[in-house]
């Protein structure tokens, strides 16, 4: 880890420490798609209630990982299940003893795995070779959980249910789904070279986080308009992402495609919006309706993300650092965009955790370019459409098609 990283998890203590807390959300229509999953998987649970259930131990346990140091690169496995004592004798480690089952088993599905390239809260990653086609490809490795009745986490569920929605460049391609009694479940995705989090990093000439700066202009511009893309046919869908931030947006080898990934907090939305769960989206790229605690939101969410985004590609630094808490993380965007008002958004003030006596930071003078610079962003274009993705009142927010249209794209 360079001393970039260290800095920047030093500045992001519990960064990926957030809940699923499905237990509030109840639209109709997304359980049925999350039973229709199940239920072709046949391996965990027979129901909603199953799946609520073990989403809300699962989640229990993520956060208590996490705040015990397991903050992996990448959000996206589950720890392997308990050792087979049979096998405790056999002169193998059981990390040895589980790639080997690994490999067998993804041998009989025609895939010869290669190296381990990602590990998280609820699969491991690796990235193998389809034999037949020769073609490279990433797979995620979910073990089923850890219950008299086992099963598959329900986010990887909603997951998978998602994901065959959507079939857009910008969105990475699920190619497959295998199903192993003994291994669990494997989900094969198209393979792309890397995250934005690490194309950032690779981009900087010194570990001094001082002297980060940010991507090329027109890289910026290019890679923005392939996130609002991406979200754009999501929204078309009726999906919500609930977790835009550079680890989940892939880059191609060749720096020039981008798409959007990990779909394990995205959920549906319908009409009316929620209520839905307030804990999503990592902390720094968190919408502030989020942190006080709306619990009925829609698109505008991911597009407070996608600005969050795109200050941070052009300057290199992330544009909201909180330390760890909501109310740090609130704060953080009120010295730079002021405290809300009723004025600015009429309903700031019903919203849960909304506290009268937060501290009444002025906004400033020049607006967002006080803090990003329009020499960063490129132009005063560049500067206007992230105004407009950071509004507080989520209805004054740009719509990711009006933003598709927005002057900045064609100057």
């Amino acid at each position: 880890m360079t001393n970039v990283d260290e800095a920047l998890l030093d500045d992001n203590e519990d960064l990926d420490e957030y809940e699923i807390l499905d237990r509030e959300e109840s639209e109709s229509e997304d359980e049925d798609e999350v039973n229709n999953v199940s239920m072709e998987l046949g391996g965990g649970g027979n129901d909603l209630n199953h799946h609520n259930a073990m989403m809300e131990e699962s989640t229990t346990q993520q956060h208590q990982n996490n705040r015990a140091g397991g903050r992996e690169h990448q959000n996206l496995c589950r720890q392997p299940s308990r050792e087979d004592p049979s096998q405790i004798d056999s002169g193998l480690s059981s990390q040895q003893q589980g790639e080997e089952r690994v490999d067998e088993e993804l041998g009989l599905d025609g895939y010869l795995r290669t190296e381990q390239i990602g590990q998280g809260a609820y699969g491991i990653v690796y990235k193998a070779t389809k034999i037949s086609t020769g073609e490279t490809v990433a797979i995620k490795r979910i073990p089923f959980a850890e219950t008299s009745e086992g099963g598959v986490p329900c986010s990887v569920i909603r997951e998978i249910s998602l994901l065959r929605e959507i079939d857009h460049v910008n969105v990475v391609k699920l190619l497959d789904v295998l199903h192993r009694q003994t291994g669990g479940l494997f989900l094969v995705f198209e393979y792309v070279a890397h995250d934005l989090k690490t194309f950032l990093d690779n981009h900087q000439v010194s570990d001094d986080a001082s002297q980060r700066h940010g991507l090329p202009k027109d890289m910026v511009k290019s890679f923005l308009r392939q996130i609002l893309s991406g979200v754009s046919v999501c929204h078309t869908y009726r999906i919500l992402h609930r977790d835009l931030k550079p680890h989940n947006l892939l880059i191609s080898a060749n720096g020039n495609e981008l798409k959007l990934a990990d779909f394990g907090l995205a959920r549906l939305s319908g009409l009316p919006n929620g209520p839905y769960t307030h804990e999503v989206v990592t902390l720094w790229y968190r919408a502030p309706e989020l942190l006080l605690g709306a619990n009925r939101y829609n698109g505008a969410v991911d597009v407070w993300s996608i600005g969050c985004i795109f200050a941070e590609m052009a300057t290199g630094k992330p544009l909201f650092p909180g330390k760890g808490a909501d109310i740090d993380q609130l704060f953080r965007i009120f010295q730079k965009r002021g405290t809300p008002t009723h004025e600015i958004w009429p309903v700031v003030t019903q919203l849960p955790h909304f506290n009268p006596e937060f501290p009444k930071f002025p906004a400033t003078e020049n607006g967002i370019t006080d803090f990003v610079s329009i020499d960063a962003l490129g132009s005063p274009k560049a500067s206007d459409l992230l105004e407009r993705f950071l509004q507080y009142d989520p209805d004054q927010r740009i719509v990711c098609k009006e933003a598709l249209q927005h002057p900045y794209f064609y100057e």
